[in-house]
């Protein structure tokens, strides 16, 4: 099973918000990290990580901030997995450079790669702009900026 660590899902969750502002959008840091729960720690490490990797832009100042360096269309999540996981995939028989000791023997690796390949095409046709459209996230939005004093019925 594909496991995607805490800082990936934050990044993740953090280029959402910056795409449901739109494409040329600027937001503070505090703003994104309050409004996806990330804690502030991992908001600035992923911030810098998210700007090494192209992935957004970032402004320093009082007026400063985060937006997206590209459309939200063309950041995929297997992109997002590619920078932020050390191995998106590897089984048990591969040792740390992903080498099979059976080679092309091993039927594990070979049924495996199938797999993979799949996956890999199914990540690469998911982009921050399709994660934005599911409908639990519209909901949540919807939630999130009711009035305080008005339970959530929903």
């Amino acid at each position: 099973m594909l496991k995607v660590n805490r800082e990936t899902n934050y990044a993740i969750r953090l280029l959402l918000a910056l795409a449901q502002r739109g494409n040329d959008a600027r937001a503070s840091t505090a703003e994104i990290q309050k409004e996806m729960l990330i804690p502030r720690f991992f908001a600035q490490r992923i911030i810098a990580d998210l700007a090494r990797g192209s992935f957004i832009k970032t402004f320093p100042g009082r007026d400063g901030g985060v937006m997206l360096s590209r459309p939200a269309s063309d950041i995929n999540l297997l992109q997002l997995l590619e920078h932020f996981e050390d191995y998106i995939f590897a089984t048990g028989c591969q040792d740390t450079s992903g080498e099979c000791p059976l080679k092309d023997e091993c039927s594990i690796c070979s049924h495996l790669d199938k797999l993979k390949d799949v996956i890999t095409h199914e990540l690469q046709k998911i982009s921050i702009e399709d994660l934005g459209k599911n409908p639990r996230h519209q909901r949540y939005l919807a939630i999130k900026n009711l009035p305080q004093n008005v339970p959530a019925a929903i």
